[in-house]
């Protein structure tokens, strides 16, 4: 006899042993659906924490490499052979938390490698068409013709060859006098000859500083360049002069320890060369090289580049001459005030971000390329802070660097080393009257705005909202105050730009010169 539930899986026949089947391969397939979710799950929790331990790891590193260097012994002698107490008073005072190059790319590079900040990038690209098909349309409607002018691209530019004419002799007093003056002193000689080459190459440095200072703004003046070509004459001004000063300070130390020595030698030319073009304000006599050029990537970043300024221009032109170029003409009120700052609002963050982008990313990167500078690290992800403190230090990373190394360090070697405060306010000046100086050339008046901004809310801002504030509250409210100061210097500085335009002085006078002229002029 078969037992019962043999004989009741005969009777069942094929039918049944199909169901069985069925039912069984549902089961493989669903167990199929979960372990490929699962794979995906473990691959996207691999990937997090693959990040989350490479930055952790890039910091441990560069904490030991820092430590690795304030440990080294000046003037390559051996640690065991120099005492402690000698060997702390040796050491430079900027030597503490020196600036380490690496090879590294920019950080919007390891982004644009994502699809979502692609896709960001797409939508800007997406306004500036915008931009272009509603000049296009409005001039077709107004004048009946599909034309592009770029009236204020070519005024904002105009006399160009001038501008670069005045760069030559700048860049060449620039690349011979501090050299030459840093060989002078390095030539070993009687104490008597000595003092005769320190004294000359001194002259020589005053010179250079004269010629530097002067020229680019007596051209300005003289000629009346409009408002790009005097732009670029102060940006080089300015990065020739802090060139030259980090190349001095880093290099005339050593070298007048040396002097005596047999083996003491001045930094070759070639090497001072390369940094007077290379992206970084910090001099070194040799940086990480990458191995070859990408020339599509440099025609890359000048394109986008110049797409910035275009893309600059059409936003001045659509979104602030029409409402600021008659803003003088009518009687002066809170409420217009009020208003018109709202109104740049979104003008100012725009060009912030283009600005950004265009100079600090596409630019420098661009020069890196070609030049082979490994380290591209020239901003730090400033969009992410929660405080202004945090915002200065990654915003402008190159500039940083350089207030940090000669400002706020040698401001403590100086000082000592409690006098943090005083050394952050001297940061915090140099970097205002600097800021001030570049809009009072570039614009053709004093109104100081910026100043006030940068020194006086900038430097409460940046004690106030401070490293210990992370919550997203706190990103929100930098965002803000960044849009809200964005307002306030385009508006203020498009109304006095037209204002002096619209009530010309009679006769010129230096109050009449430093008093903003949008303040009374009403006609």
């Amino acid at each position: 006899m078969e037992p019962r539930a043999a004989r009741s899986r005969k009777g069942e026949g094929p039918r049944g042993e199909q169901e069985r089947r069925r039912s069984g391969g549902n089961i493989e397939k669903d167990r199929g659906l979960d372990l490929v979710q699962w794979t995906r799950h473990m691959e996207a929790v691999k990937t997090q924490l693959l990040e989350q331990a490479q930055g952790q790891l890039i910091d441990l590193l560069d904490r030991v490499v820092q430590e690795a260097i304030q440990c080294y012994p000046p003037q390559g002698g051996p640690l065991s052979s120099i005492p402690p107490d000698s060997l702390s008073k040796a050491r430079e005072p900027s030597l503490g938390k020196r600036k380490i190059f690496i090879i590294r790319k920019s950080l919007l590079d390891e982004l644009m490698e994502v699809q979502h900040f692609r896709t960001i990038y797409h939508m800007f690209i997406a306004g500036l068409c915008v931009f272009i098909i509603s000049t296009l349309a409005i001039d077709f409607i107004d004048e009946g013709r599909l034309m592009l002018e770029f009236d204020l691209l070519i005024f904002s530019f105009g006399q160009l060859p001038l501008a670069l004419m005045t760069w030559v002799p700048m860049f060449l007093s620039t690349l011979l006098v501090p050299y030459q003056a840093l060989r002078l002193w390095a030539r070993p000689r009687a104490r008597g000859a000595w003092m005769l080459g320190v004294g000359l190459g001194c002259m020589l440095l005053a010179a250079h500083t004269t010629v530097l200072w002067v020229l680019p703004v007596h051209v300005a003046l003289k000629y009346q360049l409009p408002p790009a070509s005097r732009c670029i004459l102060v940006f080089e001004q300015v990065r020739l002069l802090m060139k030259s000063y980090s190349f001095l300070r880093e290099a005339v130390p050593g070298t007048l320890c040396a002097r005596g020595g047999e083996g003491m030698r001045a930094p070759s030319f070639s090497s001072y060369l390369y940094f007077l073009f290379c992206p970084t304000l910090i001099y070194r006599e040799t940086y990480p090289r990458t191995p070859n050029v990408r020339w599509n990537y440099v025609a890359k970043n000048f394109a986008q580049a110049l797409g910035c300024v275009l893309y600059a221009c059409f936003i001045l032109g659509r979104l602030c001459v029409p409402v600021f170029a008659n803003m003088s003409r009518e009687p002066f009120s809170t409420r217009a005030l009020v208003l018109s700052i709202m109104h740049a609002t979104l003008p100012g963050i725009f060009m912030l971000l283009l600005i950004f982008f265009a100079f600090l990313h596409c630019w420098l990167n661009a020069f890196a390329e070609m030049l082979r500078f490994g380290d591209r690290m020239f901003y730090r992800d400033w969009w992410n802070s929660t405080s202004f403190s945090n915002y200065y230090r990654t915003w402008n990373v190159v500039v940083h660097d350089w207030l940090y190394s000669y400002v706020y360090q040698d401001g403590l070697w100086l000082l000592g080393g409690r006098a943090r405060g005083a050394a952050m306010l001297g940061v915090f000046l140099v970097s205002a009257v600097v800021h001030e100086y570049i809009f009072c050339f570039v614009l053709g008046f004093f109104y100081p705005v910026m100043l006030m901004l940068f020194l006086v809310f900038g430097g409460l801002l940046n004690f106030m909202m401070h490293d210990r504030h992370t919550g997203p509250a706190w990103n929100v409210l930098m965002w803000t105050l960044l849009f809200l100061g964005q307002g306030i210097q385009v508006s203020l500085y498009c109304q006095e730009w037209y204002a002096r335009r619209h009530c010309p002085l009679p006769q010129t006078t230096f109050w009449g010169l430093v008093t903003p002229r949008s303040w009374s002029c009403h006609t």
